[in-house]
C-alpha cells in the first residue's frame, strides 16, 4: 500500500485528490494539508511514500516546502502539481527535491499514473512542462564541470531521464540494449557524483 500526503491550498481541489488517492486500491490517503506549517508538523509523522505538492501556498511557498520536507524526509517522493510553468519555478522545485512536476489541471487518471510512475523510479512531468525542458537542452549551454565530463551518448540518456524515461524505453529509442544503458548509468553516477536517477536528473537544472 503506498501512503500519500496532499498539500493543496484548495479545499476543492483537496478533496477531489484525496477521492481519487483513495479510489484505488493500491493507494491510501493518510494526510491532507492547506499550509505548510501544517504540512511540516503532520506529514513526517505519517512518514507517507509521496506527496502531492502545491507550489501556490499561504506564508510560505510550495518550493520551500518541498525543500524542508526533503530535509525531514529524504526518501519521500514528492510531485509537484500546480498552475505555475515558469521555467524558474520548475527548475527550483526539481532542485530542491521534487520528484514530478504536473500542470493542472490534469485529470485524476493522470494524477494516480504519476504516483505509480514515481515509485517505479521515473520523473513523471505533465507534456507542457516537458517541452519547457526540452527548450532549455536546445537552447542553455551546460555550465557545471561534472556535467561537461558526460560523453554525448551519455548526455543523451541523462536528457531522456529528466523526461521520465525508463530504461527499456531509453534503450528502444536509441537502438541500444538495456545493459548497455544501465552500464551508462553507472558511468553517469560516478562522474557526477550522485547515487539516483532524481539527483543525476537535477544536475542538467540550472541553479537557481
Amino acid at each position: 500500500m503506498v501512503k500519500i500526503a496532499i498539500v493543496k491550498d484548495t479545499k476543492t481541489t483537496l478533496e477531489d485528490l484525496e477521492t481519487a488517492v483513495n479510489s484505488s486500491p493500491d493507494f491510501r490517503c493518510v494526510c491532507v494539508c492547506e499550509t505548510p506549517e501544517e504540512a511540516l508538523r503532520r506529514i513526517p509523522k505519517q512518514r507517507p511514500d509521496v506527496v502531492l505538492m502545491d507550489l501556490q501556498l499561504p506564508k510560505m511557498s510550495g518550493v520551500e516546502c518541498v525543500a524542508r520536507l526533503k530535509e525531514l524526509l529524504p526518501a519521500v517522493q514528492i510531485i509537484v502539481v500546480t498552475v505555475y510553468q515558469d521555467p524558474d519555478r520548475i527548475f527550483r522545485a526539481f532542485r530542491v527535491g521534487a520528484s514530478g512536476y504536473l500542470f493542472k489541471p490534469e485529470t485524476s487518471e493522470k494524477v494516480l499514473n504519476a504516483i505509480r510512475d514515481v515509485q517505479q523510479g521515473g520523473v513523471p512531468m505533465s507534456a507542457v512542462i516537458a517541452r519547457k525542458v526540452i527548450k532549455y537542452f536546445q537552447t542553455q549551454a551546460l555550465t557545471t564541470a561534472e556535467v561537461k565530463k558526460l560523453s554525448p551518448r551519455e548526455r543523451e540518456i541523462l536528457e531522456l531521464i529528466v523526461l521520465g524515461f525508463y530504461n527499456k524505453e531509453i534503450a528502444d529509442r536509441l537502438s541500444i540494449g538495456v545493459e548497455s544503458i544501465r552500464w551508462h548509468l553507472k558511468n553517469i553516477y560516478r562522474k557526477l557524483h550522485v547515487h539516483s536517477r532524481t539527483e543525476a536528473a537535477s544536475k542538467l537544472l540550472p541553479y537557481t
